[in-house]
């Protein structure tokens, strides 16, 4: 049982025995980086910074006892990104550990800098953009500079791929899976929000910061990355829609215009229900997987006149290491006009959706972690795929 309810009497036993079969994982020859993202994924995460240090890199496949990069360049001094860098970092106050000695938080403010500007140096295709400075800094308080360094650089060219592009296209595309989530799930909803012409962009601090700029609680937001690095590059879209949805009723209760919703949305609660959300955003992963959703989103990136493709590129695009990469390439031949607007205007509504929304909050995460387990492993480089045949 993946799902493992770390609250209780027995609180102390249940957390000793995931500690213990994460360890387990570690030590296993190969290490059994399945059962890591198990662990990841079900209740808890994995429970402290300590366990991070080792588990992180073996998410994302980075060899520890590599050296860390370096540069022998005066970064400071060549970045055409540098000034808007120091900017973001300057203002990056509250994302340290309230408490924090000034002389600490500023030397730690110089090596998130230095990070950046040695990821953006040796990989000159990816493009720095604002919010990228707050998943930076998350990983650098878990694990330090050295290693932060080697996981970013990782992430930067997987997961977090399509933001780092010269334009917003494959970053609004990946919203435009957010729509088509809540309309599977809650139609009455979805069409409220429609009319509110509410769109997406509260939820983009969301995604490229991977809930870092608007959660407070640095526990929260190290859970969070605990159960997005085990899974597909596309599960914090699905989050985001899950908070959506647990907030029904007090969008209903807005008035239906865009400024009262985005008002609302943009401002995201801190005591949400995080591994109830969590549980349900794996289910409806499960439910509503990317494949089954990329017409509707396709087709509402066409009408904002934005690139779109398919799904099945993205995979494609995935497996080359360039997530996203190729999704503008093959939407015009795939996707017809009126395929599009008979989805839109004829789907039908029914109940099933809703019940299978009920059944999020209540299925244990096993078969759901199991299945995103599985997409995960099938999205991991080609030389990660190898390990698991």
């Amino acid at each position: 049982i993946l799902c493992t309810t770390l609250q209780g009497p027995d609180f102390n036993a249940k957390r000793k025995k995931k500690v213990a079969e994460i360890h387990q994982a570690l030590n296993s020859d190969p290490t059994d980086v399945a059962a890591l993202r198990r662990m990841a994924i079900s209740e808890g995460g994995l429970l402290t910074d300590e366990i991070r240090r080792k588990v992180w890199p073996e998410l994302l496949n980075v060899n520890t006892s590599e050296p860390p990069p370096i540069s022998g360049k005066d970064l400071r001094q060549m970045s055409k990104d540098y000034q808007q860098v120091l900017l973001d970092v300057r203002r990056s106050l509250r994302r340290f550990p309230p408490g924090m000695p000034d002389e600490q938080r500023e030397g730690l403010q110089e090596e998130l800098i230095d990070i950046i500007l040695l990821i953006l140096e040796r990989n000159p295709q990816l493009h720095y953009y604002q919010g990228y400075h707050d998943i930076v800094v998350t990983f650098l308080l878990v694990v330090g500079e050295r290693l932060a360094t080697s996981l970013v650089e990782k992430l930067s060219t997987h997961h977090l791929r399509d933001f780092m592009d010269p334009t917003m296209d494959n970053t609004k595309h990946i919203l435009n899976y957010l729509m088509p989530i809540i309309d599977r799930v809650n139609p009455e909803l979805h069409d409220f929000m429609q009319s509110a012409e509410v769109g997406t962009i509260f939820a983009l601090s969301w995604l490229i910061t991977w809930f870092g700029h608007v959660l407070s609680d640095f526990r929260h937001v190290v859970r969070l990355y605990d159960f997005f690095l085990a899974c597909h590059p596309l599960m914090p879209i699905y989050f985001a829609a899950v908070i959506v949805l647990h907030r029904e009723q007090e969008v209903l209760d807005c008035d239906c215009d865009m400024a009262s919703v985005h008002h609302l949305l943009s401002q995201i609660p801190q005591d949400l229900p995080y591994e109830t959300l969590i549980s349900r955003a794996g289910d409806l992963f499960v439910q509503f997987p990317p494949s089954e959703l990329a017409r509707a989103a396709a087709a509402q990136q066409q009408a904002e006149r934005t690139a779109a493709s398919t799904f099945k590129d993205f995979e494609l695009a995935s497996a080359q290491q360039r997530p996203d990469m190729v999704l503008r390439q093959r939407f015009r031949g795939l996707v017809r006009t009126e395929d599009r607007t008979k989805d839109v205007l004829t789907k039908p509504r029914t109940n099933r959706f809703v019940k299978l929304a009920v059944m999020g909050l209540t299925v244990a995460l096993g078969a759901a972690a199991l299945a995103v387990v599985k997409s995960a492993l099938e999205w991991a480089p080609k030389f990660q795929l190898q390990l698991f045949p």
